[in-house]
């Protein structure tokens, strides 16, 4: 049993609020913060410490743990802790962010004496909740010790990419990842939207591929997801989604590479939201097959 560390977490969404009671569970502190207090009260009940400002979140803190929606979202909220902000700190930024941030980010975390992880998270609302998340790590080895109680608090493992967080390693591996999750999800979306267009009931499809190599039990949960019209609360929602789908076109356009597949999904992803879609999981980028947005 490690000594109990002193953890903030800023942003409780879906997956800070989890990764926050999973560290409270393991018996450190949290102080946690969230742009929206309301989101964050119900934290006190698993023992975190419900804090006003992000400066309040960090002060005295071993580990600090972002969360948040994107890349910029960090760095505005990081800039507010910097006055209470210790040289020295670990800071886990677990923000699936951009390459471009990620750097920015490494940049903020040398000004401020910082040791900086590059640590998204691989899972959704469940495993977050669990404790079973896939921690992507990149960082130095000798700030390793403080940081590790806190992915094993939140994840059943923790692949080390590197050690140089500023290079985005964690990050690259998240994006690609992404990129396939993204695609499956579309790509089952537009199934069950042709199967319907065309008639079929969607269990013969499943029938037929049962087994096979075709099969796949992660496009089985999100076509539920759709056909018992379960979508909310979301896993991960559309609108986040297509944020991480822009961000997986864009890493590709500046290293060279076209991601079509990641483009449409990005687009499909959007026209969900402005259909009214955009908190429900992101396979509701199913509905964006249809014009009048029907329910399954």
């Amino acid at each position: 049993m490690t000594d109990p560390l002193t953890v903030s977490v800023l942003g409780t969404g879906i997956m800070g609020a989890a990764m926050a009671r999973s560290i409270a569970r393991a018996g450190h502190t949290v102080r946690a913060w969230n742009r929206t207090r309301a989101k964050a009260e119900p934290l006190a009940a698993d023992g975190a410490h419900i804090v006003d400002t992000p400066a309040e979140a960090v002060r005295d803190a071993d580990v600090v743990l972002t969360m948040l929606y994107d890349g910029p979202a960090v760095l505005e909220v990081m800039r507010e802790a910097a006055p209470a902000l210790r040289p020295g700190t670990v800071w886990a930024q677990s923000t699936t962010a951009g390459l471009d941030s990620v750097t920015v980010l490494a940049g903020f975390a040398r000004e401020h004496g910082l040791v900086f992880y590059d640590a998204p998270v691989l899972g959704t609302r469940e495993p977050a909740e669990a404790g079973q998340l896939t921690v992507l790590a990149a960082g130095p080895t000798e700030g390793r010790d403080t940081v590790t109680p806190v992915f094993d608090a939140v994840g059943a493992r923790t692949m080390w990419i590197g050690e140089d967080g500023s290079g985005a390693g964690a990050t690259r591996l998240k994006l690609v990842t992404n990129s396939w999750i993204l695609a499956v999800t579309a790509a089952g979306g537009e199934v069950l939207a042709l199967a319907r267009g065309l008639g079929v009931d969607p269990d013969r499809f499943f029938d037929l591929v049962g087994g096979g190599p075709l099969d796949m039990g992660y496009l089985r949960a999100k076509a539920e997801l759709i056909l018992g019209d379960r979508l909310t609360p979301p896993s991960f929602a559309v609108a986040t989604a297509e944020k991480d789908a822009r961000l997986i076109v864009r890493a590709g356009q500046v290293n060279g590479v076209r991601l079509d597949v990641a483009a449409a999904t990005a687009e499909r992803l959007r026209r969900a939201a402005a259909q009214g879609h955009a908190d429900e999981d992101m396979a509701a980028a199913y509905f964006a097959s249809f014009d009048d947005s029907p329910r399954s």
